[in-house]
């Protein structure tokens, strides 16, 4: 089975890029552009990774963001997770930017997106990789702060697809957006959010019917609702969902009470993601092995999980088509 997740080609839809500083390189740009962190050394970030909730890893994963100043720090970001996205058999990605956390810090939002984009532009040329670039407010954040991000996306339309809502979920509804999404929807942006991870189910119902959204990133709360379920699987709703997130996180205390299997079961439109791999112990293979060795995930299973990546993946069918075909190739 290992074997089987290794060779099978696959997309990643819900990756924070900020979420994959590794501590090597925060290390490095901290040398660099002269900027102090709370870490005496290596294994002291690594010690810090120990985290009780989403609060408890938002506050090292700003931590760590503050050593990213200029485009070419954003490049190198990028570039080491399209080196993993190589060494995990990622063949599409879409990638999430909080631009919110750095241009607070007199970061121009133009070094951030072009530094991004530029990596990007480099895997598809030197590895056939594809991507997408998705916007996230910061939920804890007020919308007349969102209203000021999305100007400056508007921008940058032609580079980024979707825009999304993550950061602190619990006390900061979908709805506080309703309006900023309704403007991003009128622009043509595709649009995501974070809900259902650490909040309740009822924060799903409002991204669903208040922000118009094409796909929900977590969304594992919504097994605690019938209705809710039933209604997911009739519209095949993407959930993005991410195992080590939530398990070091603490949604699910342990592997063995993660629901995506029973999400799967229901015959939910549900896809593996690693969300933050530098602080949650893994890239997209990891994420597939540690649910193959906790959880009773059948050969057909995995490949369905794949598939469903691809399916909902923001490009169009005949791309679609194209990567459905490589994924059956790789299984003959």
């Amino acid at each position: 089975m290992i074997d089987l997740i290794k060779k099978l080609p696959k997309a990643e839809l819900h990756l924070h890029i900020e979420g994959s500083l590794e501590p090597e390189l925060m290390f490095r740009l901290a040398k660099k552009n002269q900027v102090e962190i709370p870490y005496k050394d290596i294994e002291d970030v690594r010690n810090a990774y120990n985290f009780t909730n989403l609060q408890t890893f938002l506050d090292i994963y700003y931590a760590g963001a503050n050593v990213l100043l200029t485009r070419d720090d954003f490049y190198d970001l990028t570039w080491e997770y399209i080196v993993k996205c190589v060494e995990n058999n990622v063949i599409h990605t879409e990638i999430f930017f909080d631009p919110q956390t750095h241009t607070a810090r007199g970061v121009p939002f133009d070094a951030v997106i072009t530094g991004i984009k530029d990596a990007l532009q480099d895997a598809k040329a030197q590895y056939g990789i594809t991507s997408c670039i998705i916007m996230c407010f910061l939920r804890h954040l007020s919308q007349e702060d969102a209203f000021e991000t999305l100007e400056h996306a508007l921008k940058y339309r032609d580079d980024i697809i979707g825009v999304g809502l993550d950061s602190s979920e619990l006390g900061n509804p979908p709805s506080k957006f309703k309006d900023v999404f309704k403007k991003a929807k009128e622009a043509g942006f595709k649009l995501v959010a974070h809900a259902g991870e650490e909040a309740d189910f009822s924060y799903i119902y409002e991204a669903l019917d208040l922000l118009s959204i094409h796909r929900i990133d977590h969304g594992v709360q919504s097994i605690k609702s019938a209705a809710l379920m039933q209604r997911l699987k009739e519209e095949q709703m993407p959930l993005t969902v991410c195992p080590n997130s939530n398990i070091e996180l603490k949604v699910f205390e342990t592997y063995k009470e993660h629901n995506i299997k029973e999400l799967l079961d229901y015959g939910l439109n549900v896809s593996v993601n690693s969300d933050d791999p530098a602080y949650f112990k893994g890239y997209m293979n990891q994420n597939f092995i540690n649910l193959h060795e906790h959880l009773d995930l059948s050969e057909e299973d995995i490949i369905t999980l794949v598939k469903n990546s691809f399916k909902s993946a923001f490009i169009d069918d005949e791309l679609k088509t194209a990567y459905l075909a490589k994924v059956d190739l790789a299984l003959q």
